[in-house]
């Protein structure tokens, strides 16, 4: 009882390191393309025009067309099969989700493990206290510990007992045996549900009909432990993901729809069709995909398909459907609804990529299933032996005491308890483990793809690049930049901002702010006036700069822009995607330890490549939207390798989290990243991913060796309680078995208390 509540503890522990989790970061950057051009034009601070137009990415130009989305059918899984490491939660019949209406029908798949979790444990605490008597007054502990309870009746209430524990208890273990048998791939349920449908059997003709010593103590304690294993093993993991059901989240559930006469009225997607007029607000979410007949704004699309910084969105230009706009006002035209929209697309895409995600099945399956036909062949040998050299009786309790302790309590344990303590060792290393099955390869990986922004960088700008001019100094130029840029928001004012203030400079006070649309800002300080302008804009104005030293900071994918007082040009400030600290350090970990790393990204090639070379990437894919991500996923399977585990933050990583060996989600990432992945990492560190190929490794070994001594039991046992010894005296009687049995249970406990992350 010690070690359940040991247990249940490490469980709430991880639920609570769960929502503690740091709020997810939704301004995730993924391209910097246009970005001088977007930043000009942010309706707060309208500057830094981008010095090449062929970066810019037109959403419109987006090809979903050959994305499958036809609905996976899974209208034959049986959700009443409860061994864990069989179910497939992802298998579940989507259909109720209504993606036109943005409702949630149906059991989500949270709720749907929930429920599974939920009924194991009330399983589990029935069968204890019917146990409690059963044990008491089973032959077995009377006869061990030498005392008598008889009284009229007592047989039978022993039966009673035990035919609630067996039906009712024993319930997912039936279901779960005829899913087994149906695919013809014996496991864990139909080894389980041999036994303990023998000990109740055989229990019930000795307590009727024939002579003989019943197994009620074998049969309960062993629904017991088992239920006990797979409630463990349950609550270790968080399940099955809620992705789809985060998407639709995104979706608002009403529009702002304008009549012929240009009034306002406020109604229900249902109600939409294509070709309606909808008005689009300041800060609110685009309803659905669109085009933009009248209006400016800055829509901010990182979530959905990696764009960096906002996108400029004029007449004639598309929108997406859960995208957020910016400042300005749009009248958009609906194109596509419900199922035919771009999220509905990256819905579906994820659905298809959970439901053909390879899964292995666990160890503990694959040797119960050869102690399933061991037992079997076992049990037929001694019943036909002992039935010829001796009588029916005699026969038929060899028989039934070789196909009990075929399934010893350690197997129901050995794997449940590893993971249970792997799951704490994990959630004390910022490490959360959601699928066992995929977090149990992850000792095979060998290339592991990783998102760029917010994953290897941080997903914020900073400045890289301080180059002044005329004498000034970079502190000075920087404090004349930082001050102009504090009176905006948008992401390349913030890094300036912030590059400043860590340099502990004094930010001065701006008078007559101004936004150069399409070129910059400027402003007066000092009794001059100062302006923070793209090259474009020097262009434009034919102010003369140093183009070679431009091209240079510009090859590498930066985005740069110029300081001028006046028309005199001060300096020269490049600013990027900061590269993470420790990005560098894990790659080259990851190489020692004969582990490729591979980029893939939204962002533009130029960004893609300088960060590559940074950190010594062997392969790098720039521009790649959500879609080509996952097939960029299935490539890198097809290339003769054992698995690919994948590192990402965003909405346009799910699809390519789902389809991956093993997904691997930044903590800090979008509700549907982390929800679509096997493993999240709490503190947002890349390094992180080799405490989880460490920490798979050692869960394996310590998998083997309680599964060794778990089998090993029955290696042992299986012989002697078919009676090989006989013929010398020695014969394994059920008390003798139940002992060894717990025994064994000791060791795998014991076991798997010791592992720990080398």
């Amino acid at each position: 009882m010690r070690l359940f509540i040991e247990l249940r503890l490490i469980q709430l522990k991880e639920i609570d390191i769960m929502n503690d989790m740091p709020p997810h970061n939704h301004s995730s950057i993924e391209s910097e393309s246009d970005l001088h051009a977007q930043h000009s034009n942010h309706s707060s601070h309208d500057h830094h025009e981008h010095h090449e137009e062929d970066h810019e990415m037109d959403h419109s130009q987006m090809d979903h067309a050959h994305m499958d989305h036809t609905y996976m059918d899974h209208s034959q899984m049986d959700d009443s099969q409860m061994d864990n490491s069989q179910v497939d939660h992802i298998k579940m019949d989507h259909s109720q989700i209504d993606h036109g209406a943005h409702s949630e029908n149906g059991l989500g798949h949270s709720s749907h493990h929930a429920a599974m979790i939920e009924d194991f444990k009330k399983r589990f605490w029935v069968v204890l206290v019917l146990s409690i008597p059963i044990v008491i007054m089973s032959s077995m502990m009377q006869m061990v510990f030498n005392y008598t309870i008889s009284f009229p009746g007592s047989k039978f209430v022993l039966f009673v007992l035990s035919s609630i524990v067996f039906f009712y208890g024993g319930w997912p273990f039936f279901k779960g045996a005829k899913d087994e048998a149906a695919v013809k791939k014996p496991g864990m349920m139909m080894l389980i549900t041999l036994a303990i449908s023998t000990s109740y059997i055989y229990s019930t003709l000795t307590t009727f009909f024939i002579k003989g010593s019943e197994f009620y103590f074998e049969l309960s304690t062993l629904i017991l432990v088992m239920l006990l294993g797979h409630w463990i093993e349950m609550r270790s993991q968080l399940g099955a993901s809620k992705a789809l059901e985060e998407l639709v989240k995104l979706m608002p559930e009403t529009a702002h729809k304008l009549d012929q006469d240009g009034n306002i009225r406020e109604v229900s997607m249902k109600e939409l069709i294509p070709g309606d007029l909808i008005l689009v607000k300041s800060g609110e979410k685009v309803p659905t995909d669109g085009r933009v007949v009248e209006g400016q704004s800055a829509v901010n699309e990182a979530m959905l398909t990696g764009e960096s910084v906002p996108v400029e969105k004029k007449p004639g230009m598309q929108v997406i459907g859960g995208s957020v706009n910016g400042n300005g006002v749009l009248t958009v035209k609906v194109e596509r609804l419900g199922d035919e929209t771009y999220l509905a697309q990256v819905i579906k895409t994820v659905q298809d990529a959970q439901a053909q995600k390879s899964r292995t099945q666990g160890l503990a399956d694959r040797a119960a299933g050869w102690l399933f036909w061991i037992a079997v062949g076992a049990g037929v040998i001694t019943f036909i032996y002992w039935i010829v050299n001796s009588d029916i009786n005699v026969a038929l309790e060899r028989m039934v005491t070789v196909l009990v302790i075929a399934c010893p309590h350690a197997l129901g344990l050995a794997v449940p308890l590893v993971n249970a303590v792997s799951t704490s060792i994990a959630a004390r290393n910022g490490l959360l483990i959601r699928n066992r099955n995929q977090f149990e390869e992850g000792r095979n990986v060998d290339i592991i793809v990783f998102d760029k922004t917010g994953t290897l960088t941080k997903g914020e700008f900073g400045v890289t690049n301080l180059i002044p001019r005329e004498g000034k100094s970079e502190n000075e130029l920087l404090t004349i930049a930082g001050s102009l840029e504090s009176q905006s928001d948008h992401p390349i004012a913030v890094g300036v901002t912030k590059a400043a203030q860590e340099r502990n400079l004094t930010l001065e006070k701006v008078t007559n702010f101004k936004n150069l649309t399409g070129s910059g800002i400027q402003g007066d300080m000092r009794g001059k006036t100062y302006s923070i302008v793209s090259p474009g804009e020097l262009d434009r104005r034919n102010i003369a700069y140093d183009k070679d030293r431009f091209e240079e900071v510009a090859a590498e994918g930066k985005t740069v822009v110029f300081v001028l007082e006046g028309d005199r040009v001060l300096g020269i400030i490049a600013v990027a995607d900061i590269i993470r600290e420790s990005s560098k350090e894990i790659i080259d970990e990851l190489r020692d330890l004969g582990i490729e790393s591979v980029m893939i990204t939204g962002d533009n090639e130029k960004v893609t490549n300088y960060v590559g070379k940074e950190l010594g990437l062997s392969r790098v894919y720039s521009q790649v939207l959500p879609d080509q991500k996952l097939t960029k996923i299935k490539e890198l399977q097809e290339g003769g390798k054992k698995q690919v585990a994948m590192v990402g933050d965003g909405i346009n990583d799910a699809p390519a989290l789902a389809a991956s060996d093993l997904g691997i989600a930044i903590g800090a990432g979008t509700d549907v990243a982390l929800e679509t992945a096997d493993v999240i990492l709490v503190d947002s560190d890349p390094k992180d991913v080799l405490s989880i190929i460490k920490l798979s490794k050692a869960t394996y070994q310590k998998t083997v060796q309680n599964l060794i001594w778990a089998v090993g039991y029955n290696v042992i046992a299986i012989p002697l309680a078919a009676g090989v010894l006989a013929a010398r005296g020695f014969v394994i009687t059920p008390a003798i078995g139940a002992a060894v049995m717990s025994l064994s249970t000791i060791i795998v406990a014991i076991n798997a208390r010791l592992l720990k992350i080398e």
